[in-house]
């Protein structure tokens, strides 16, 4: 006679099936089923309960952000898939693996309308407009095919978030234990040599191409390095690409050093990448540009339609773009981009205080640490001024630039990372979205060390409000706590740092502890440097 299981021990089953090794989350009514079955999978799967949804959603997403892999994490349906919904659109935005595994109300009550607990009009609706894929399991039976199908469309082709949904009174239903289909990812598509060839010819007669990679190109380093050889050709990167290709390489070029070199460039050459900092942030564009692109999803070459679009994965396409150009002879042009780097920094230094913290991070984090970044002073100046060696080291929420996620984004990258340092940089503002899940580091023993940058203010909205509504403050003025004393409440070892010295001092400390540290830097309201000149730089005159 064949053992019989439930539809939770099932999802559970193909979870552990699919490599995934921890679950976030908070239990509740309408998962019962799925968490005892949780529970029952023992030491193959870690759960770690948080304080918030919110929390749970970022966890996953600073695992999955991290490593490339499924970053799993379940809510009760309604209120607690709401909650998360932030951490969601962020995965969704940054094209990163984040699983969502909730509930929903009584099979035969949906869409009825009734009132029940934790209802939504259309809870499936809502999730798939805020992922790549959403579907429920109607009954037993259907769990391994959901969860297959699932996991096959947030991993193929441009990654994103994915959520599973079963009604409450589904989780317990039994039937037959079958073998759980797995999900894979589907094969890249074929890199056509035509359009290679035709790259190839543009290139070719380019005297000034540019490189500009981004998240889709995590897994392509050593192909773009080698491609930025060749042509010597500068490298750029904003916030997802940084570290893909390390900012200590010869053809790498910080984005404010490369606005410089961009006013003579004939041929751009995006890789995994919107070509946001060219098209949406420098607003300006050199006369004859050609636009070539390298990505994995088709719809960005109708988004942005360049002059050859690749359709291919990041490093099939380039490592076929370089085969066609192998044999070309440029000249050494690496002391040109060290020069432009080194006068960027020269006029980026300005932005203080932040450039001084930042450098002090920088030196103490080993080479190989995490650099998690929030929306705040420090977060928009380390997007050109912290140097990151290597892929997904540096970890940022992309383009939904939302409050509140760089803590517990940073507890995630901890928990799947534990044997590196993990350094979460932090505004008073962003910091209290999250400051429950300071209990849950505790709790968990995940060590990521916290440095929140005080300055009592939403601080980007207080400097609008004074420089374009001359000052009518609304809302962006902040009370807070003693945050060494709020840290110490939650058993954290917390400390104040009130220069970029002692910031280095208490930070190698910090890291030595193997424990979760706060540290409050108090920064004067209003006093930081405007980063913006340099991410929104004015255009070139012609």
């Amino acid at each position: 006679m064949s053992s019989k299981e439930t539809t939770g021990q099932a999802i559970t089953r193909s979870l552990i099936a699919h490599g995934i090794d921890t679950v976030f989350g908070i239990p509740g009514a309408h998962m019962y089923d799925f968490n005892d079955a949780l529970y029952g999978a023992g030491d193959k799967l870690r759960f770690i309960h948080t304080r918030h949804e919110q929390g749970a959603g970022y966890m996953a997403y600073g695992y999955a952000k991290s490593t490339g892999r499924i970053g799993a994490y379940t809510v009760v349906p309604g209120p607690g898939v709401l909650n998360s919904g932030a951490a969601l659109c962020t995965a969704y935005g940054a094209n990163a693996p984040v699983l969502c595994v909730t509930g929903n109300i009584m099979s035969h009550l949906i869409g009825q309308g009734r009132g029940q607990l934790h209802e939504l009009p259309d809870q499936l609706a809502t999730m798939r407009g805020i992922t790549k894929v959403a579907e429920r399991i109607n009954h037993q039976s259907e769990a391994g095919p959901v969860m297959s199908e699932v996991v096959s469309k947030m991993l193929s082709g441009r990654q994103g978030p994915g959520a599973v949904e079963a009604p409450w009174d589904v989780f317990g239903q039994t039937g037959p234990e079958t073998d759980r289909p797995l999900g894979t990812k589907a094969a890249h598509p074929a890199v056509d040599p035509d359009r290679i060839a035709a790259a190839a010819t543009l290139i070719s007669g380019a005297r000034n191409p540019m490189v500009m990679v981004g998240g889709g190109a995590t897994d392509a380093g050593g192909e773009i390095a080698a491609l930025a050889e060749l042509l010597q050709a500068p490298v750029t990167s904003h916030r997802s690409g940084k570290g893909i290709v390390a900012d200590d390489h010869p053809n790498y070029l910080n984005f404010v050093a490369a606005y410089e070199y961009w006013k003579k460039v004939d041929v751009l050459i995006g890789i995994g990448s919107r070509l946001e900092l060219q098209f949406m942030r420098w607003k300006w564009l050199p006369k004859g540009l050609k636009i070539i692109r390298i990505d994995i999803d088709p719809t960005e070459m109708v988004r942005l339609k360049p002059d050859v679009g690749i359709v291919a994965d990041a490093s099939d396409g380039t490592r076929a773009l370089t085969d066609a150009l192998a044999g070309a002879r440029r000249e050494d042009r690496t002391g040109e981009f060290a020069e432009l780097n080194t006068d960027a920094r020269s006029r980026f230094h300005a932005v203080q205080p932040q450039l001084a913290y930042l450098d002090s991070i920088r030196e103490i984090l080993p080479r190989d640490g995490f650099f998690v970044e929030e929306i705040s002073q420090m977060g928009f100046t380390a997007r050109f001024a912290f140097p990151v060696y290597g892929p997904r080291q540096y970890v940022t929420c992309g383009y939904q630039d939302n409050l509140g996620f760089g803590f517990n984004t940073a507890l995630g990258v901890k928990v799947a990372n534990p044997d590196k340092a993990v350094i979460s940089v932090s505004g008073d503002g962003g910091f209290m979205f999250g400051v429950q899940e300071l209990a849950t580091a505790v709790q968990h023993k995940i060590a990521v060390v916290a440095i929140v940058f005080n300055n009592s203010a939403y601080g980007n909205v207080l400097r609008d409000q004074k420089q374009t509504y001359e000052g009518r403050y609304l809302g962006s003025d902040l009370t807070n706590p003693d945050f060494v004393a709020l840290g110490e409440s939650f058993g954290v070892k917390s400390f104040k740092a009130t220069s970029p010295g002692e910031l280095r001092e208490v930070l190698e400390k910090a890291l030595s502890l193997n424990e979760p540290v706060l540290i409050e830097v108090p920064i004067e309201k209003g006093s930081e440097a405007s980063p913006w000149p340099f991410i929104h730089p004015a255009p070139h005159a012609e």
